[in-house]
Parts: C-alpha cells; sequence; structure tokens
C-alpha cells in the first residue's frame, strides 16, 4: 500500500466534488431541507376543516350551536364553517370532497334541549383520513361539553350527545398510504428516465447522433418524455393492483375504476416525467441529478400529504403543496381507491397535472440546446 497512491486518488475526488459548484451546494442544502421538511411534516395541528353546518331545527338552541362553531373556527381554527340548507346537498359535497364532515342540528334539536329529551347533534364525517376525523371528533366532542354547562348549577346531568356517523368502512393507515407509494413509483421512474438515463445518454454522445439526423428538439423532447410516461404508467398501475391487494383496497376489479386509476397514472406520470427533463435539460455533470433527487424527494413527497395531512401544516407548507403533483396525483388516487368516487371528485386533479405536464413539456423544448 502505497500513501501517494491514496493522497492522489483523495486529491482527485476532491478535485472533482469542487468543481461542481451546484452538487457541492445541494449536498449542504439537501439535510437542511429535509430536517425543516420532515420536522414539519409529522403530528402538526389540524385547522382549516371545511365542514358543513345543516340546521333543521332553526331554534334558540340550534343558533347557540352556530355561535359555538363560530367560536370554535375563530379561536382554535380548526374548522371553516359552511352553511347549507339541505342535508343532502351537504353528505353530496362530503363524499366529493369539497367539506370534511357535517354537522346537523335536527329539526327537534331544541325542543328536546329545553325538555331535557336526550338532545342530540349529528357528525357525519369522511373518515378517510383519521387524523383530520379524529381532529374533528374531539373538537365536537369538547364543544358539546360545554353547550351542556348551564350559566346557573343545575343538579340535573347534562343531556346532549354527539352521534357519529361514519361514511366509509374503517381505513387502515396502509390503505392511506398506498396512494403515496403509487406516486412515489411513478416519481422513481422520472428520476431515472428524466435524470439520470438522460443525462447519462447525453455523455455517452447518444443525443449527439440523434441530432446529426433530421430529428428535432421538440420531436426528441416528446419522444423521450412520451416514453418516460409509459413507464411510469406501468409502474403505477403495477403498484395499484399489487399495493391494492396487499393492503385489502376492495373493487380494484371494477373496469370503469381501474380506467380512472390508469388515467391519472397517466397524467401524473407524464407530469413528472416532464418535470424531472426541465429540471435536467441544461445538466451535464452526471452527479448533479444523483443529489438532486434527494432534495426533490423530500421537498415534494412530504408536503403532498401522502403521509400526513396539509391542514396539519403550516402556511409555507401548504403553498407548496399548491404546485407540487404528488398533491394532485395522491388527492385522485386517494379519492379513487378509498372512497371509490367517479370523475367529479378527481377531475379538478387531472386539470392541474395536465396543465403543469403541458407547462413542462413547453419549458423542457425551449430550453433544450441543440448544441451538446
Amino acid at each position: 500500500m502505497k500513501l501517494y497512491r491514496i493522497s492522489a486518488l483523495f486529491e482527485r475526488d476532491m478535485r472533482k466534488f469542487f468543481r461542481s459548484p451546484t452538487l457541492m451546494m445541494v449536498s449542504m442544502i439537501f439535510p437542511l431541507v429535509q430536517l425543516i421538511v420532515l420536522g414539519y411534516a409529522f403530528g402538526g395541528k389540524i385547522r382549516g376543516v371545511r365542514v358543513a353546518f345543516v340546521d333543521n331545527d332553526h331554534g334558540a338552541e340550534a343558533v347557540r350551536v352556530r355561535a359555538m362553531l363560530d367560536a370554535v373556527r375563530t379561536g382554535p381554527g380548526v374548522i371553516r364553517l359552511v352553511d347549507y340548507s339541505t342535508l343532502p346537498a351537504a353528505v353530496r359535497d362530503l363524499k366529493i370532497g369539497l367539506v370534511r364532515g357535517v354537522i346537523l342540528a335536527p329539526y327537534d334539536f331544541s325542543y328536546r334541549v329545553e325538555h331535557q329529551d336526550n338532545p342530540r347533534l349529528v357528525l357525519v364525517e369522511d373518515n378517510t383520513d383519521r387524523t383530520i376525523s379524529g381532529a374533528l371528533e374531539s373538537t365536537l366532542q369538547t364543544m358539546v361539553q360545554q353547550f351542556d354547562v348551564p350559566a346557573v348549577t343545575s343538579p340535573l346531568p347534562a343531556q346532549t350527545q354527539l352521534d357519529v356517523v361514519e361514511v366509509y368502512p374503517y381505513i387502515e393507515y396502509i390503505k392511506y398510504l398506498l396512494p403515496g407509494s403509487i406516486a412515489m413509483a411513478m416519481f422513481v421512474v422520472a428520476m431515472i428516465g428524466g435524470g439520470i438515463t438522460f443525462i447519462d445518454d447525453k455523455s455517452r454522445g447518444l443525443h449527439e447522433g440523434y441530432l446529426v439526423t433530421p430529428i428535432e428538439g421538440a420531436e426528441l423532447v416528446l419522444g423521450l418524455n412520451l416514453a418516460g410516461a409509459i413507464k411510469g404508467l406501468m409502474a403505477g398501475m403495477v403498484i395499484t393492483v399489487v399495493g391494492g391487494l396487499i393492503a385489502g383496497v376492495s373493487g380494484l376489479a371494477n373496469p370503469l375504476r381501474l380506467a380512472y386509476l390508469a388515467l391519472v397514472c397517466a397524467v401524473a406520470a407524464l407530469t413528472m416525467i416532464s418535470l424531472m427533463f426541465v429540471t435536467m435539460v441544461r445538466v451535464d455533470d452526471p452527479m448533479v441529478p444523483r443529489a438532486v433527487f434527494g432534495v426533490l424527494n423530500t421537498l415534494l413527497f412530504f408536503p403532498s400529504g401522502a403521509i400526513y395531512p396539509i391542514q396539519g401544516f403550516p402556511k409555507w407548507m401548504q403553498a407548496i403543496a399548491v404546485v407540487d403533483p404528488f398533491y394532485y396525483t395522491v388527492h385522485a388516487l386517494r379519492y379513487l381507491l378509498l372512497k371509490g368516487v367517479g370523475i367529479a371528485g378527481i377531475y379538478h386533479d387531472l386539470l392541474v397535472l395536465a396543465g403543469m405536464s403541458a407547462g413542462f413539456l413547453a419549458l423542457g423544448i425551449g430550453l433544450f440546446k441543440r448544441q451538446l
């Protein structure tokens, strides 16, 4: 063993590291990004959950309930109250995700309170997200207990109760996590196809060989992205079926449901591969994508709500979710897999993902260089 050989190898590796300032910066930023994002992605307090209130009673006690809900909204901020005139309309919006819970004051609520005849409020909740439904139940149980505290002490026991109605069967966490795993599988394919393979092909001169032919840059960009999207779709559907069977998701054999799942996976895969292409289109150093992927993985996956609802995030992380393709992918897959909704529950996610993919493709074509 020769010390000077070890020294030479050490010097060469360090020179290579410092010649890539992007790689050096990313390697320093990644631990900080991971610390900040992971630190806020778990255990945040749920806030701003949209809840419908249906007052079928219109009596004095129902008005008092409404006032207490307003106090919860302006105080702890767990809920954002929305008034509905009918219960069917509120439940319909609950099923497509416009609200996460429905509070019903039955038609005889005030009468039962006044006569101490076992008055009840009803909470209809979307229990596909146990964290949010648990926060709603806890908040409203506390409110109901406060509702029973009289202005003047009475020897009579409190009577008002809260009936909880769960719209869906119990959702195990493995089912809740499945949409995030599907999105991650497609993103891994995008990282390999739109990042590592893309840079390696450039370094080997394969793209230069393409460009001496009549193929235009836009054709090359579209061809590479479409191929990557197909591979992402295949990965996403395999994880959907295999993971769904492991998690015990029912109704996977429904052809229409599979068609919706395939549509979401196809649009999401195209969005992710085009995002990676835009990120790597001007990069030449093959070490850069390997460093960038760790940052992107943390920055896109955890703020998406894949493992914890975004209502528990601080405002700046909720802002990331608005522009995060993972968020719309997870949202659409969760509605299809856990709720069994149709196009009404996912069309917004599809439109956003399609718009993102179109924008990324246009940007990638504009940034692509004919000279390598």
